[in-house]
């Protein structure tokens, strides 16, 4: 039992000699300057991965502003104040979502999501907040805002859960003090449950911002695939995981596969590191709550 356990960590260290193996090329090749340049050029053998930065950050943030405020509504609501009867079928949905494989959500996306975004959505944000610059066209549907919802849509139950477990693991003598000196219930939910809990709520939102950054599929099909910044929302992009999933099997020279694999490479490891962050926020909570009950 303890080689399977200690096997984990053998597996994480071969995935990393690989990636960095395979990725020397590109490496010695552009150093630091593949992470701040913005060409991306195949036939010149010229590659920059900034535009796949910018397009994971801003997605992922995109997610984030979606999904948070929802997803902690629903825990509250299920926590303490969904009815009995509602409380088993809402949470068995909203874990249901997580189940859901990353294709169907991109397929969905295609034939639902993308009209919306371009019939509806879209003309109502142009109208509304063109000024801004964010929202302006030409808008076709797929996009960097299309790819936020979807990752809006995904990280939402994961956010969800978790924030339902901290919070529940909020020992119930706070709730009971704050009512007892004479809070409302939503007095109560701030101070005595979301107050405790939100070292742990952090580490659930960390959570999902490390699904978001490594999502593939579903963002490949809706985000348009082109590497460029752009200030409108409505453009085309790319993120490090689409340009992977779009342009491995198309990479033909040495040194563009090496810079594929470099990107990989950097998405590991931030992924690695983002979990890892979440885990111990959550762990921190638990744990001391654990340990108080005891």
């Amino acid at each position: 039992m303890i080689v399977c356990a200690l096997s984990i960590f053998l597996i994480v260290l071969l995935i990393i000699w690989v990636l960095v193996a395979n990725s020397k090329l590109s490496i010695h090749a552009f150093g630091f300057k593949f992470f701040t340049g913005s060409a991306w050029d195949p036939v010149q053998g010229d590659f920059g991965a900034l535009p796949f930065i910018w397009g994971t950050v801003v997605s992922s943030l995109l997610a984030l502003v979606l999904s948070v405020p929802l997803a902690l509504a629903v825990a509250i609501f299920l926590l303490d104040i969904c009815p009995a009867v509602l409380r088993g079928p809402i949470g068995f949905l909203t874990e249901l979502l997580a189940a859901i494989p990353s294709v169907v959500y991109g397929l969905w996306g295609v034939f639902v999501l993308v009209p919306i975004m371009r019939d509806d959505v879209g003309p109502v944000l142009i109208k509304t907040l063109g000024w801004t610059g964010f929202f302006v066209e030409p808008n076709f549907g797929v996009g960097m805002l299309t790819a936020g919802v979807i990752l809006a849509i995904m990280i939402f139950p994961v956010i969800s859960s978790i924030s339902r477990d901290v919070m529940k693991a909020v020992p119930v003598h706070q709730r009971e003090a704050a009512l007892a000196l004479g809070a409302t219930r939503w007095e109560m939910l701030r101070i005595g449950v979301l107050r405790n809990a939100r070292i742990g709520i952090v580490g659930s939102v960390i959570l999902g911002l490390g699904r978001a950054l490594g999502e593939t599929m579903a963002v490949t099909m809706v985000i348009g695939n082109h590497p460029d910044i752009s200030r409108n929302l409505f453009a085309p992009a790319h993120t490090l995981a689409s340009v992977i999933a779009g342009e491995f099997s198309e990479a033909t020279g040495d040194l563009y596969l090496s810079a594929l694999i470099e990107i990989g490479l950097a998405l590991f490891l931030v992924t690695i590191v983002v979990n890892a962050i979440a885990r111990l926020l959550v762990w921190g909570v638990t744990k001391g709550n654990s340990a108080r009950a005891v």
